[in-house]
């Protein structure tokens, strides 16, 4: 059973890959869905933020349930629904019922972030926690670096239609291979302390508002990189993924070095907020140096992209650990429940503030997010 913990480890880091790499599948098709649907700015924002937008209402009800019935069926039901949503937007005659559909897919598969979590945080130890949920946290990262990898010649062969056919794949097989294999943990009584509901303890809220304001710049970058690039610097969209790819590997790389740091450290929220302030920094040197060479741009936008994806596993570890194993699933819920929401309403805010301005400004704004949510974090200790 000690081995198995290994086995865990990994159907919960492949089921929420191919989570991921819907919501991050998305601004890799964004190009193409705006050409097959006439889509201006606002409206390629809203078709990107259609699979979180889903996902804020069932979050916080998918990790109660985890808690109740268990990882298991949770994951396998939500995943499987998912990949129905995508079966459905990969036929949707109309933008209306795309974006239906991916709100469905969305509201379905947000079952992952809690039960996946849920799983791993249970079968590891504290002292090995950082570690384990740093890689099962590398599954968003590996999510977009595979679908900026593979959805370009599948779209450009098949079409948008190939693209979303590809990503339902993904969840199928994902909630296939969640229902053969995870278990629950064995029982452990010094994992079992409780501090009441998540919703009551104020460094929850704590927790979660800063990791909002953090996730603004993640969230910016992962969802209008690829366009900037491709319609305000001439970059083709196959290579303009392939520097969205290279971001991915190494906010894969920098979340698994963040989750060892924070077990040597036995402390999360210090490193998280150091993360923070480094991509408040570069992120603000990028928006300053949109028309600068594409040489001197791209290293930055690729260090700020990177940083933008390192710290949600210590963000996801404090939340589980705040709230101890009985509490866990409804923790993680209600986490990823303010990152889903901001995950919605920045893209097409973003968006909004480029149409209306400049993307310099627009990057600028998510640039200060990071910094201030540090500042909402000072005080936590986890």
């Amino acid at each position: 059973m000690h081995r198995y913990r290994w086995t865990i480890l990994a159907l919960g880091t492949g089921a929420q890959t191919a989570y991921s790499a819907v919501f991050l599948g998305i601004p890799v098709l964004a190009p193409a869905l705006q050409r097959e649907y006439d889509l201006g700015l606002t409206q390629v924002g809203l078709a990107i933020a259609a699979a979180n937008a889903g996902s804020v209402v069932t979050l916080l009800g998918w990790g109660l349930l985890a808690d109740r019935a268990g990882e298991r069926r949770v994951l396998a039901v939500g995943l499987a629904g998912c990949g129905a949503g995508l079966l459905v937007a990969a036929f949707a005659p109309s933008f209306a019922v795309l974006v239906a559909a991916l709100t469905v897919a969305g509201a379905s598969g947000a079952s992952v972030n809690a039960a996946s979590g849920r799983a791993v945080m249970t079968w590891f130890a504290r002292e090995q926690r950082g570690f384990a949920l740093g890689i099962r946290q590398t599954a968003l990262p590996l999510g977009g670096m595979i679908a900026a990898l593979i959805l370009p010649p599948i779209e450009t062969a098949g079409g948008v239609r190939a693209g979303l056919l590809t990503l339902a794949a993904g969840c199928l097989a994902g909630s296939a291979a969640g229902a053969w294999g995870l278990r629950e943990a064995p029982h452990h009584e010094d994992e079992l302390a409780d501090i009441g509901h998540p919703i009551r303890d104020p460094r929850m809220w704590q927790l979660a508002i800063g990791s909002a304001l953090v996730l603004i710049a993640q969230s910016s970058i992962l969802s209008f990189l690829i366009l900037f690039l491709h319609q305000e610097r001439g970059l083709a969209t196959a290579a303009a993924a392939g520097i969205f790819a290279l971001i991915q590997a190494l906010g894969i790389v920098l979340r698994i070095a963040s989750g060892r740091w924070s077990d040597r450290m036995q402390i999360r929220i210090a490193p998280l907020r150091r993360l923070a302030l480094g991509l408040t920094a570069t992120l603000a040197a990028a928006a300053a140096l949109l028309s600068a060479p594409l040489g001197v741009l791209i290293p930055v936008f690729v260090a700020a992209g990177a940083l933008s994806l390192s710290w949600n596993g210590l963000s996801f570890t404090a939340a589980a650990e705040l709230a101890g194993r009985a509490r866990s699933g409804a923790a993680l819920g209600f986490q990823q429940t303010g990152l889903a929401v901001t995950s919605a309403a920045a893209p097409p805010a973003f968006a909004v503030v480029v149409e209306a301005s400049s993307w310099s400004l627009a990057f600028g704004l998510a640039a200060a997010m990071p910094a201030l949510g540090a500042f909402v974090m000072r005080r936590l200790t986890v």
